[in-house]
Formats: C-alpha cells, structure tokens, sequence
C-alpha cells in the first residue's frame, strides 16, 4: 500500500516531535528541586497553574482511543456516543467541587493511599495491583495498538511494529522527567491535537459538502450528515424489538438508550475522573482553588471534543454508504484514518502530529501512574521500605520501562484481541469490571463515614465477580425471559446483556452488600474522614464556570435529543 505523507507531512511531524521534545528537556533543566526528589519526580512538586492541570488533563485523557476509538463509534452509532464526552463535563463539576476537597485536605498523593487511610492496608494492596493490571493490560495496550494501527494506515500499511515501538520509545522520553514535564508538556499536547483534530473535523466537513455538491462549506456539509443519516443524529439508541435487525441490536448492547444514563456511563465517568491517579497526581500539584479551576477547565474542553473526535466518523459513515470512500481497514476503528486521507498535504502530516500527541501524552500519563502507585505503594512498603529519595525515582523509572514493555508485547500480535470488538468499546468493557466496585468503595468512603474496611474488600472484590458474572454467566443462565429484559440475541444463539446495565446491576448490588455489613459494624469508624465548614464551598467565579458548562450541555441536549 502506497503511503498517504508527502514529504511536507513529515516535515510538519519532525517539527513537531523538536518542540515538544525540546521544550519537555527544558522543563526536565529548570525544575527548581534536585531531579532525584522523588516528590518532584512523582507529583511536579506541588506547584503546577490551572492551565498546565487543565490542559494535561485533556491530553492524558484523549488518546487513541477517542480519536480512533470514537470516530470509529461515531462511524457505528452517531452522536450518542458524545454522552461519554458532555456527561464527562458534569462530571468533572462534581469531582472539582465534592471530591478534590477531600483528597487535598488529607494529603492524598496515590489511590491506594487514599484506601489504605481511609480503610486498611489489604484494601490498597489488593486495588494497587488491580490498578496495575487494568493500567497496563486495558489502557496502555489499547492505546498503543489503536494509535499504531492509525498512523500505519497513512503511511502505508507496512510498518505497524516500528510505528508500535517509535510511540512507546517517545512516550517513555517524556514519562521518564517525571510528571512535571508530563504535565508541562501536555501543554503544547493538548494545543496540537486540538488544533489538528479541528482542522481534520473541518476538512471532512468540506469534502462532504463537496460531494454532495453543495461546496466547501463545512456547514453545509454539516447539514449533508444530518440529512444523509438522520438516526446517527439522536442522542437515544432505540430498545429493539423481535422484528428488530441485528445492527439495531448490537448498537443498543453498546449503548443501551436511556438505560445507559440511569447508571453505567454515570460510574464510568465518575469513576475516571473521581477515582483515578490521574487526576490525584494533577490536581495536587497546587491549592484547592487552583485545583478546582483546572479541571473546570478541562471539563469545558471536554464539550469540545466531539466535535474533533466523533464528527469524523459521522462523515466516513456518509461518505462510505454512499460510495465516496474505499472500505475501511480495521473495521469502523478505520473512520478516521479514512477520513484523514482527504486532507491536503502538509495538513495531513498536522493530523497525525495530533493523533502522535494524544496517543504520546496519554501514554506518557498513564505509565507516570503506574510508576507512581508501584513504587510508592508497593515496592516502598513491601519490597524496600527503606529505599531512599534516589532509589525511589529509580525504581520509577524501571517501572516505567517494565509497563511500556510488557504493553508493546502483549500489542505485537494483538494478543487480547482489541481489534476484534473496537477500541473505545474495549476499554469502556472491561474497565468495567471493575468500575462499579471500586466506585462503591470510594463514594461511600469519602461520604459515610461509617463504611468499615471490611465491606471496601468485600465491595471491591464483589464488585468485580458481579461484573463476570452479569457479562458474562447471567445471560446464559436466565436467557430473555426473566428480570433481566435487557438481553437480546448477538447472532451467535446466545443472549447478551449490554455492558452498561451489566454496570449498574453489579454497582447496585455491591453498594446494598456494603451498605448492609457496614451497618453490622461500628457506628463510629475512627479512620472516616473529617470535613469542615466551608469545605465544599465554591467561589464566585469557580460558579460562573460551572454555569456556563451546564448550559451548554442542556442546549446540546435539547438539540439532539
């Protein structure tokens, strides 16, 4: 196959990877604390602004598994999946207003320090190496199998390991500075991938309303989608019936209707944005209303995002049925490289600076995370509890190393089988095993104080084989015909539950197990967390933003519902 970059591409790409290359070694040179202090490595020294927590939020955030993912969902099911991205906003509002404050004000660093605190040590040991797992196996995998299958498909199809092993090797250059020039970096990220995923929403816009003769204009290329496929324009998938086709049925197993918003893209959300080392390892890095303000922030960019990352698959869905574009390589995951094939040279090489940078910055996030929950709260507490400072940043550093190794070998022959069922659908699948008990066991920790550490292990734990058991047993076991309504045939004489309602069947059931035993325990738990006065109060302007943000998510509603 015939690459898709001029040499104009790759100059724009080159000159991307200097910039952030440089300025990333520049902020490794400035960083005012010996570069051994392992709470500068691990934490950016407590001092980042709100832009530098907003935008690296975004960065780490949107990856492959949007821009490929998404518009690869957005190629299947339309603008209903946007839901993850304007509910992501809402969510964010709670986290900045409700959760930060308790984070903060007990020096939470990792999550499992927060367990450990709050509940006991077997609590943080057993979701530290959960975390880990999921980390390495669901996020780094994904992302780096999606974003090399991507960029390979421009270049010409040949060279997908080499692609696989130039990301991790750049991820790695940027990760190994630790989170400040993680953070600082995303910067530059998020302004990058931004920009070109404006430019390539733009640009799929105007070849729409070229083909269809209405002109390069995006607008009313805009209007093309929404009249060429109407059903990819509501924001509720519709219950199937008997006489329903399997397409209906399988888009509702991924996005159950309004049964989606009564619990699962709730705990997916919540859980992301309020439960992860993510947004700890950020948002420590300054005072609360610094905090708060970066991730209102991001949450107003995240109403962006469908835009950049879900309008392309609409129009590849447009163009595709209508005979405009080849057939996609990778299946509906293909969306968007198709798509970038109309851009203009030079523009075509911004894109996938883009693409690199999400994929780049989300990576480079999530390994940090990894590095940080392995050495501070296993390898520091179970291996070598008197590693110092130094040792610390070392062992870090290997464990960065360990987790982008092990996620390119496990990517080399697509060993878990992402490409089978869609990124976006893959990581949102079985992040949810353990979603709704790990969400249990933080929201009932944070606000009822009574919640004993016994019911967190057996929260977390339960949660976890509700969640095998709802996906994968229940089906089988009572078919169609019972309490369980939801299941429809998948084509293959077997029944399946959409993993939505999977969610919030096991998030429901953990929450009444934890509930009931914490009831059975003490009704004074002395490790609850204090709050005081004032403590979730928000000021004047944190309010105009968090206003600002619901509006725009009720007009968007309102317009596609």
């Amino acid at each position: 196959m015939k690459s898709n970059l001029a040499l104009a591409d790759y100059a724009v790409f080159i000159i991307y990877f200097i910039v952030v290359s440089v300025y990333g070694y520049t902020v490794y040179r400035k960083r005012k604390q010996d570069e051994q202090d392992a709470k500068a490595y691990f934490l950016a020294e407590g001092n980042l602004t709100w832009w530098a927590i907003g935008a690296s939020l975004i960065a780490s955030n949107i990856s492959a598994e949007q821009f490929i993912g998404m518009s690869g969902e957005g190629f299947f099911l339309g603008i209903a999946v946007a839901a993850y991205e304007w509910l992501a906003a809402i969510a964010l509002i709670i986290v900045a207003v409700w959760f930060i404050p308790v984070y903060l004000k007990n020096k939470i660093y990792t999550m499992p320090q927060f367990l450990k605190t709050r509940y006991n040590e077997s609590t943080a040991l057993i979701m530290a190496v959960f975390w880990l797992f999921l980390y390495v196996f669901v996020n780094l995998t994904s992302i780096l199998y999606l974003g090399a299958v991507a960029i390979n498909g421009l270049a010409g199809g040949e060279y997908l390991h080499i692609i696989m092993i130039g990301l991790a090797v750049f991820a790695l250059f940027i990760s190994l500075g630790g989170m400040k020039v993680v953070a600082y970096t995303d910067v530059i990220q998020v302004a990058v991938l931004i920009i070109g995923g404006l430019v390539t929403s733009y640009i799929a816009l105007t070849t729409v309303g070229q083909y269809f003769g209405v002109g390069e204009n995006a607008i009313a290329g805009f209007k093309v989608l929404m009249k060429e496929a109407p059903e990819h324009f509501k924001m509720i998938i519709p219950k199937p019936t008997a006489s329903s086709s399997q397409l209906e049925i399988d888009k509702y197993l991924t996005f159950p209707g309004l049964l989606s918003y009564a619990a699962g893209i709730w705990i997916i959300n919540l859980n992301y944005w309020g439960c992860n080392q993510y947004i700890t390892q950020r948002a420590l890095g300054a005072d609360l209303q610094t905090a708060r303000t970066g991730i209102l922030f991001a949450g107003m960019l995240k109403l962006l995002m469908p835009l950049i990352v879900m309008l392309p698959g609409i129009a590849a869905y447009v163009l595709y049925t209508n005979g405009h574009l080849p057939q996609l390589v990778g299946g509906k995951d293909g969306a968007y490289s198709a798509v970038l094939t109309f851009l203009p040279t030079g523009l075509k090489g911004l894109s996938v600076a883009a693409l690199t940078a999400a994929i780049v910055a989300s990576l480079a996030g999530k390994v940090n995370s990894i590095s940080t929950i392995y050495t501070l709260d296993i390898h520091k507490k179970y291996i070598q509890k008197e590693a110092g400072e130094k040792q610390q940043v070392n062992i870090g550093r290997l464990a960065v190393f360990a987790a982008m190794l092990l996620a390119v070998l496990f990517t080399w022959n697509d060993i878990l089988g992402i490409g089978g069922v869609g990124g976006f659908t893959y990581i949102q699948k079985y992040t949810g095993f353990i979603s709704p008990g790990v969400f249990a066991m933080f929201f009932l920790g944070m606000f009822w104080k009574r919640t004993t550490g016994a019911a967190a292990i057996v929260g977390v734990i339960l949660g976890f084989l509700l969640s095998v058991l709802f996906n994968e047993y229940a089906p089988a076991l009572f078919g169609n015909d019972t309490l369980l309504y939801t299941a429809y045939p998948n084509g293959k004489g077997a029944f399946e539950i959409p993993f939505h309602i999977c969610m919030g069947l096991s998030f429901f059931f953990t929450m009444l197990v934890m509930i009931l035993m914490s009831f059975a325990g003490p009704k004074v738990n002395p490790k609850a967390f204090e709050t005081e006065p004032g403590m979730f109060k928000v000021k004047p302007q944190t309010t105009v933003l968090i206003v600002i943000t619901m509006l725009i998510i009720i007009a968007l509603y309102v317009k596609f519902w």
